[in-house]
């Protein structure tokens, strides 16, 4: 069985509904992660979603900032909501899919927003914006912004020890290694952003040990950042054989 997760900061769902839809129905991601929806949970979008094939949706979701959501075309067994560094804010959701869905092995899927970088569950899919660029070529210039947010030392060391200890695969590097630029995000800021091209690889999906054989493919959806209104993360989608 193959299923595509795809992750995505879409910075307000209900703002930008009609991209999320114009990206499912191109992409037809199976499980689709969105990060910063800004919305709480009776006012998020389900019946627009449910037309598009996804029945099935794992909120926590706040007014004005936040959110995230975990959207589903495949039954939950389990949803899990869970606090990080002693916040309470809407930045996580957890998903467990399996039995239900006629998997021959159970799948934990974890969305989470952290606006700073930070630490990570033990589980099976880890995937959200961490805010963090990790890696050399993850940004248009290690040397610029060294000392910028996103990409300070004490963020990356923290972030790949993180990765390190918990024997993280991180598929977008194991498919596009280094010194290969990678980005998922560019600034408002930028009016030209696409010729300017600087830009940061925020966006993440990683696995466990045991899945890494299983990934077949990894996209990033460049396209979506220049979509009227967009939002200045793009969408990452992977295959795994599960």
């Amino acid at each position: 069985m193959r299923l595509t997760i795809s992750t995505w900061n879409i910075n307000s769902v209900r703002l930008r509904i009609d991209l999320v839809a114009k990206f499912v129905k191109a992409v037809r991601p199976d499980i689709l992660c969105l990060q910063e929806t800004k919305c709480p949970d009776d006012r998020f979008p389900l019946k627009r979603l449910r037309r598009l094939g996804y029945e099935h949706a794992a909120l926590n979701g706040q007014r004005g900032y936040h959110g995230v959501a975990v959207l589903s075309r495949l039954p939950f067994d389990h949803v899990s909501i869970e606090g990080f560094g002693g916040k309470s804010d809407s930045r996580h959701v957890a998903v467990v899919i399996g039995e239900r869905a006629g998997m021959r092995d159970p799948l934990t899927v974890h969305n989470i927003y952290v606006p700073a970088g930070g630490d990570a569950p033990d589980v099976n899919i880890l995937v959200g914006d961490l805010n963090v660029a990790p890696l050399e070529h993850d940004v248009w210039s290690h040397r610029q912004l060294i000392d910028v947010v996103s990409h300070t030392p004490i963020e990356c060391d923290r972030l790949n020890a993180v990765q390190r200890a918990g024997q993280w695969i991180d598929i977008m590097r194991m498919l596009v290694p280094e010194p290969t630029k990678l980005y998922t995000w560019w600034s408002y800021r930028s009016a030209d952003w696409a010729a300017v091209n600087k830009g940061r690889r925020l966006d993440h999906i990683w696995v466990a040990p045991a899945l890494g054989e299983r990934v077949a493919s990894m996209a990033v959806s460049k396209q979506t950042r220049g979509w009227p209104q967009p939002s200045d993360h793009v969408p990452v989608s992977a295959t795994l054989e599960v």
